[in-house]
């Protein structure tokens, strides 16, 4: 006896409110999350496995489209053909190229390097399924099925590659690589079918205690690697680890011991010069007795920097919990604070911070350059003190 199709109607669509799949037929059910969304599924069986195909919203689809498609899907498992793959064209530009095209056209607006590094890692490692499906053939689906996975175990990571997924497909509709809505939008579509985040609550970065700074950079110093030496320049200059990472030689005056940041790789969008203590400027000289390119440090390809990991890879390597790279800039921070005299203005100029008082900021001319030096001297002089945990007062005299 052949299964009874066509049992929802139209109304009964768009009134049912109880979570779950409730059937028209044919393999066709309207699918009801917990958070109230409602989206088209056809359930069929290939190779004796369940399979899914999504038909998109209710909201956008009607019943009388959604089993148009179920149709034409089942015309298509008599055929032998698995519908899912025959939506998918052969032809047209792939995700990963399109992908590939906005990062390139967005590069030169970013003023750090990272930023492509990001947009690169995390389309490319986290939306690999998507990589080689042409851009108009990707459904909300495909989306979710590279959402879903990380969603609540890594929310951040997730909203983001959400949002880069969207601005790809919304280039490749502007491009005429592919129409319709875009299936990665947030607000009216996949806020429908996801659970909310909690809003994200920001806190401080692990930082590790600065009184046990002195003990870390004794066993940062037995080790040889790159990564350790760019991690050690990074904590004595107290600077992001981006800025360090795409640090360039042309930056750098050894003769004055200075290393001058463009604006163009500064959060605040501002030049900064940086003062290197003794044993910052020794770091730099290291590496140029070993240059291989244009950046300080080195990736395993000479003309790119080290990898965006690459410093915590190192802590990761020595076992040190609860602290993390851009903690170390509140570990100096802190140590500022407590043990020396420094103005607050003088510490923080050293961590390039923006003032945030307007008025004092336009009369405010100078860096602070020779005071700065003293501070990170300082610094320099008490993170090779000999006992982890001793704690040395300085004076800016």
């Amino acid at each position: 006896m052949a299964r009874k199709i066509n049992r929802l109607n139209a109304r009964a669509a768009a009134t049912i409110a109880t979570h779950g799949r409730h059937a028209d037929g044919g393999g066709l059910y309207l699918s009801i999350s917990p958070n109230g969304g409602r989206r088209w599924v056809f359930l069929f069986r290939w190779h004796g496995k369940p399979t899914e195909i999504g038909f998109g919203s209710a909201r956008d689809v009607s019943l009388a489209r959604a089993r148009e498609l179920a149709s034409q899907a089942r015309a298509k498992l008599a055929e032998g053909i698995n519908p899912k793959d025959a939506r998918k064209p052969s032809h047209g530009a792939t995700f990963g190229e399109c992908a590939d095209r906005v990062i390139e056209a967005m590069r030169p607006s970013w003023r750090n390097y990272k930023h492509a590094a990001q947009w690169e890692m995390t389309l490319r490692n986290y939306a690999a399924p998507l990589q080689r499906l042409p851009a108009d053939s990707i459904t909300t689906d495909d989306v979710l099925s590279v959402l879903k996975p990380l969603w609540n175990k890594k929310p951040e990571t997730a909203s983001r590659l959400r949002g880069r997924m969207e601005r790809v497909l919304d280039a490749a509709k502007a491009q005429g690589l592919r129409s319709g809505e875009n299936p990665a939008r947030w607000r009216g579509h996949l806020d429908q079918l996801l659970p909310k985040r909690q809003r994200l609550t920001r806190g401080h970065h692990a930082a590790m205690n600065y009184a046990e700074l002195p003990g870390f950079m004794s066993d940062l110093q037995a080790r040889q690697a790159t990564a350790v030496l760019a991690l050690e320049f990074a904590i004595l200059t107290a600077a992001r680890s981006g800025e360090v990472l795409g640090a360039r030689w042309d930056e750098f005056d050894l003769d004055r011991a200075i290393w001058t940041v463009p604006a163009t790789r500064m959060k605040a969008g501002r030049e900064q010069r940086v003062p290197l203590s003794r044993r910052a400027l020794q770091i730099v000289k290291a590496m140029q007795e070993a240059r291989k390119g244009d950046f300080v440090f080195p990736g395993q390809q000479p003309d790119k920097p080290l990898s965006v990991m690459a410093l915590a890879m190192v802590l990761r390597r020595m076992k040190i919990e609860g602290a993390t790279v851009h903690g170390f800039r509140s570990a100096f921070r802190d140590w500022a604070a407590e043990c020396t005299n420094f103005t607050n203005e003088v510490c923080e100029a050293a961590l390039a911070h923006v003032i945030e008082n307007k008025a004092e900021a336009a009369y405010r001319r100078g860096d602070l350059f020779d005071k700065r030096r003293k501070l990170m001297d300082a610094w320099a002089v008490y993170c090779a003190s000999p006992k982890a945990g001793k704690v040395v007062a300085f004076r800016t005299a």
